[in-house]
C-alpha cells in the first residue's frame, strides 16, 4: 500500500503487517512527495530528514522482521513542527531571529516518545513566525497554500500551516503541532484534516519553544479521530482511550447560542448546521445553550491577555535588539504585551479561574460542546497582504479556538464538508481532563459526518 494523501494510521499498520508495505517504502513515498517540485514542500518543510528518516525505516523493518512492532506509530511517517528540539538540530520557530541558535543537544521528551515509538522523523514543518498567528502566513520561508483550490492559493491555517499541508499532501501520516489558539485545529480545518487539541498539562513542555505558557499545548494533525488518538497516548505516555462508539440517544451536545455562531459565511453555516442535523437525526440530544461567559472574553482579554503578556516576557532582550528582523506584523503583537502591568497580569490570572469554573459549571451535565472551528473558509493568501485585513481576518479565525484554550479544555476539529469543496471544520470541545471521554464522542460522531463527506 502507497502512501497516499488520505492513508490512516491503522491501514498502514495492516499493510506493514500483512507485507503490504514497508517503512522504508513509506518513507520514501513521503520524502519524494516532499522532494516533487510540483509540490508544496519547499514551503511546507524548513529541513527535511532525509538519511535519519531512511536510516530509522530501515531499522523499523529489521525489528517487524523479527516480531518486534514498539507501537502503533512503528514505521509511519511524522513530521515535527519547527518548535520540537530535535538533538543536532536548531528549532528557529520559523523566523529569522534564531538562525544562529546552538543546534539542540537533546530531543524534546515527546520527539523522544516519537523515536522510541518507533515513528520515522521525516522532518520539520514551516509555520507561522514564532506560532503568533492563525493564518499561516510566513514571509521568511514562503507560505504552503491549502490543499483545497490550490491554483488560487487559500491559506493553510496557522500556526502549525506546514504540519496541515504535511499531511493533507502525504507528505508524512500525521504531523504533531502545538496549539495556543487554535493553531493545531485551523489547518486542521482547512486542511480537511483531523486535529487534536489535548489539555495542556498531559504533553511534556520539555524542548518545546513556547509562545504563552498559560496556553501553549501540543498536539497531532490526522486524518481521523483515532489517527490522533494513537499519537496522543505515545505523546502522554498514556494509554490508549476506548474508541468504542457510544449509543447516540445516550450523547448529550451543548451548542452554545453566545459568540461562537456569529458572522457565519454561507459555506460554514450550511455544513455545520447540516452536521447538526445529522446528530439530531441519529438520536443525538443537542441542546441550545445560554454561554454567557463566552461573551466576557474580548473584554478580559482587552489588553492583549495571556499570549501578548507572555510572549513579551520571553521575547522582550531579542526583539528589542532584532526587530527588524520579525515578521512585523508578528511583532506588532509581542509589543502589546510590553504594555501590560504585573497587577494587569495578576487580575487575568484571578479572572481567567472564576471564568473556568463558571465555564465548566454549565458544561457539566454535558458529554461535550460543538461550535465552527472557524466561521469562515480559508481566505485567499493574497487578500491578506492588507494588514487591516490580515488582522481582521486573524482575530475573526481564532476567536473560536481559542476559547478552549482560555478553559485549559480539550478540542478536536472534525472534517464536515463533502469531497472536493471548500473545508469546513466542526469542534468538538469539553473541560480539561476530559480528553479520553472527548476522543470517544468524537469517534461517534466521525461515524455520522462521514456520510456527509461522501
Amino acid at each position: 500500500m502507497p502512501l497516499s494523501n488520505h492513508t490512516t494510521i491503522q491501514a498502514l499498520q495492516n499493510a506493514l503487517e500483512n507485507g503490504e508495505t514497508t517503512a522504508v517504502a513509506l518513507t520514501d513515498a513521503a520524502l519524494e512527495r516532499i522532494h516533487d517540485p510540483q509540490g508544496e514542500g519547499a514551503r511546507t518543510f524548513l529541513n527535511v530528514y532525509d538519511e535519519a528518516a531512511r536510516t530509522a525505516a530501515r531499522l523499523s523493518d529489521e525489528l517487524r522482521a523479527s516480531g518486534q512492532v514498539r507501537s502503533p506509530l512503528e514505521g509511519i511517517p511524522v513530521s515535527l513542527k519547527d518548535l520540537f528540539d530535535v538533538v543536532g538540530d536548531r528549532t528557529r520557530g520559523a523566523s529569522k531571529v534564531l538562525d544562529e541558535a546552538a543546534p539542540a543537544t537533546e530531543n524534546a521528551l515527546l520527539v523522544q516518545r516519537l523515536i522510541d515509538a518507533g515513528a520515522i522523523l521525516i522532518g520539520r514543518t514551516n509555520m507561522t513566525e514564532f506560532a503568533f498567528s492563525g493564518l499561516g502566513i510566513n514571509p521568511h520561508y514562503g507560505t504552503p497554500r491549502a490543499p483545497w483550490n490550490r491554483d488560487v492559493g487559500h491559506i493553510p491555517g496557522g500556526s502549525s500551516s506546514g504540519a496541515g499541508v504535511s499531511v493533507a499532501d502525504g507528505m508524512c501520516t500525521v504531523a504533531i503541532g502545538t496549539d495556543t489558539g487554535g493553531s493545531i485545529r485551523i489547518p486542521a480545518a482547512f486542511c480537511g484534516l483531523t486535529g487534536f487539541k489535548p489539555t495542556a498539562e498531559r504533553i511534556p513542555t520539555q524542548g518545546v519553544l513556547p509562545l504563552a505558557f498559560s496556553l501553549d499545548s501540543s498536539g497531532p494533525i490526522g486524518h481521523s479521530v483515532t489517527c490522533c488518538a494513537l499519537t496522543d497516548s505515545i505523546l502522554s505516555d498514556e494509554p490508549m482511550p476506548d474508541l468504542e462508539p457510544i449509543p447516540y440517544e445516550h450523547l448529550r451536545i451543548a451548542v452554545p447560542k453566545d459568540v461562537v455562531f456569529n458572522s457565519l459565511d454561507t459555506t460554514v453555516s450550511q455544513r455545520i448546521n447540516a452536521a447538526i442535523l445529522a446528530l439530531t437525526n441519529s438520536g443525538v440530544q443537542v441542546e441550545r445553550i445560554e454561554m454567557p461567559e463566552f461573551n466576557q472574553l474580548a473584554y478580559i482579554n482587552r489588553n492583549g491577555g495571556f499570549v501578548c503578556a507572555e510572549a513579551w516576557a520571553l521575547h522582550r532582550d531579542l526583539i528589542s535588539e532584532h526587530q527588524d528582523l520579525y515578521d512585523p506584523r508578528v511583532a506588532k503583537r509581542i509589543l502589546i504585551g510590553k504594555d501590560q502591568s504585573a497587577a494587569d497580569y495578576i487580575d487575568l490570572l484571578a479572572e481567567r479561574e472564576h471564568w473556568i469554573r463558571a465555564v465548566e459549571e454549565r458544561l457539566e451535565a454535558y458529554d461535550a460542546f460543538l461550535m465552527p472551528t472557524s466561521p469562515i473558509i480559508a481566505p485567499r493568501i493574497r487578500d491578506l497582504e492588507d494588514e487591516e485585513q490580515y488582522f481582521n481576518h486573524n482575530a475573526l479565525i481564532l476567536r473560536n479556538p481559542s476559547i478552549v484554550n482560555f478553559l485549559n479544555g480539550c478540542a478536536i476539529s472534525l472534517p464536515c464538508h463533502p469531497e472536493g469543496e471548500a473545508p469546513v471544520g466542526l469542534t468538538l470541545a469539553a473541560p480539561g481532563h476530559h480528553d479520553a471521554h472527548l476522543l470517544q464522542v468524537a469517534y461517534t460522531i466521525e461515524q455520522l459526518l462521514r456520510p456527509i463527506q461522501v
